[in-house]
């Protein structure tokens, strides 16, 4: 039994490294190719139309990748979605591919564990979200943070795969919080691509005006939310490495 778990642990830093390794390459070998191209709707029409049939699908996969990447702007891919497919269309395909993602990436943080996290945050930034392993509001909480402008969603879906959150909850909740602003970024790219630029500029300033907001009160908001619905906390981090959550019924 102790060989066994030898072996489980080592086949767990080997995947860790691999996945850390993958993702640092990632996002220096292409990171801010990919941020360039999807600041130019019209180039990635043109790359997106060279795979005929299938333009749909690498749309779909180039989502996913900034999710389960996490350092690639999203909102750059809704908005030139919305400029290639239109509104709705953008939306229903920008949804399925960070609903994909969102699916990816929790449950390879499942798979790997806290110590992910420990890589892909800074320890004060993680301290932040650990009220988060408990479990009581867990969804609600999560909603309010996947809703909210300037808070870091990518990771947040990470940190979902460590908790005892069920999956099924967890990727409604997710896709319900991030609709807005995936309604929002794709209707700004259809009215770009329409040069009808006044809607643009009303939802943009408003969108930037939130964003604002969330990114200059992120931590005030946090607490709010631990105080509000968490009325326990974890000691710290080792705590929360020794006590790997256990997935609820239907996991």
């Amino acid at each position: 039994m102790e060989r066994q778990q030898k072996i489980l642990i080592f086949l767990n830093s080997v995947l860790l490294t691999v996945f850390a390794i993958l993702i640092i390459y990632l996002t220096i070998r292409y990171g801010a190719e990919f941020t360039a191209l999807f600041r130019k709707p019209r180039q990635f029409r043109e790359l997106l139309t060279a795979y005929g049939p299938i333009s749909v699908l690498v749309f779909i996969f180039f989502q996913i990748v900034q999710v389960v990447v996490a350092t690639i702007p999203g909102e750059l891919i809704q908005i030139a979605g919305g400029y290639v497919y239109g509104t709705f269309l953008g939306t229903v395909y920008s949804t399925l591919g960070i609903l994909c993602g969102t699916v990816a990436a929790f449950y390879i943080a499942r798979l790997l564990g806290y110590r992910l996290l420990r890589i892909l945050l800074p320890q004060q930034e993680l301290a932040k979200f650990e009220f988060l392993m408990n479990k009581p509001k867990a969804e609600l909480t999560m909603f309010l943070l996947f809703l909210i402008p300037g808070i870091p969603k990518d990771i947040l879906t990470y940190l979902a795969g460590i908790t005892p959150i069920k999956p099924s909850k967890f990727f409604l909740t997710v896709t319900l919080a991030r609709f807005p602003g995936i309604l929002a970024s794709s209707f700004v790219g259809s009215h770009i691509q329409q040069q009808r630029y006044l809607p643009v500029i009303i939802v943009s300033v408003i969108a930037c005006l939130l964003f604002l907001v969330g990114f200059l009160k992120k931590d005030s908001i946090i607490q709010w939310l631990h105080r509000h619905f968490h009325a326990k906390e974890p000691r710290n981090s080792d705590e929360l490495e020794l006590k790997q959550t256990q997935p609820e019924e239907g996991r």
